[in-house]
């Protein structure tokens, strides 16, 4: 008999961030009400089913949404840096395009010194790269497989990490338009292995309706 596994990248819920800063890596960023809402309707969203592995991002915001989950599913979680955020030279700043560039004097876009680093989108110039992201996550995406062969896994990551992670799996070229990712605050992107092999991608927002009204203007947002 074929062996079928999934192994789900969840996105973690809305962070608590009224300043808009680009967060990415940096300490101290916790969900808000709405996100740990979000974190508990995607957790009973997959109540029963069959996940028997658990691993997290070590970032906070991460960690509090796999935490719902514990209350279904008796796993231990192992956090793995592999699928933490993506690198941002840009963190603590504030990053987004269009009209608040001349609103926001906050904005790092305003500052000369800063456009250097968007000089090539396509690598991109101004963190991680983004074949050095997709080689870390195919590699926990494998030991998550393997661990929940025949089974379900789940994985609490970021937006960037969890589409270039897509992106690799349907062939999909890694450079793009940041604000056309499919990856929603608590969305779910699944992978079907059979017998090791992708047999299929399904992406699911439990949480749409908790999702805020007005999206960012944010470019590179450290989410």
């Amino acid at each position: 008999m074929p062996v079928t596994t999934i192994v789900h990248l969840l996105r973690h819920g809305e962070v608590h961030n009224p300043e808009g800063v680009l967060y990415g890596r940096l300490p101290g960023y916790h969900l808000s009400e709405r996100g740990r809402q979000m974190a508990t309707r995607v957790a009973e969203t997959l109540r029963d089913n069959d996940i028997v592995h658990l691993r997290c991002s070590p970032l906070e915001r991460a960690q509090e949404t796999m935490q719902p989950q514990l209350e279904f599913h008796d796993a231990p979680v192992i956090t793995d840096g592999r699928v933490i955020e993506a690198e941002n030279r840009l963190e603590g700043s504030v990053v987004s395009f269009g009209l608040s560039v001349f609103r926001n004097k906050r904005n790092a876009l305003r500052n000369p010194r800063n456009w250097l680093l968007f000089r090539n989108p396509l690598i991109p110039t101004w963190g991680e790269r983004y074949p050095e992201i997709v080689a870390r996550m195919r590699l926990a995406i494998r030991d998550a497989a393997e661990a929940a062969a025949g089974h379900e896994a789940l994985i609490v990551s970021h937006q960037l990490p969890i589409w270039m992670a897509r992106s690799d799996v349907v062939g999909r070229r890694l450079p793009h338009d940041p604000r056309h990712r499919q990856c929603t605050l608590a969305s779910l992107t699944s992978i079907t292995f059979i017998d090791g092999r992708v047999a299929g991608v399904r992406y699911t927002e439990p949480a749409k309706d908790l999702l805020p009204r007005r999206r960012s203007e944010k470019f590179v947002a450290g989410a």
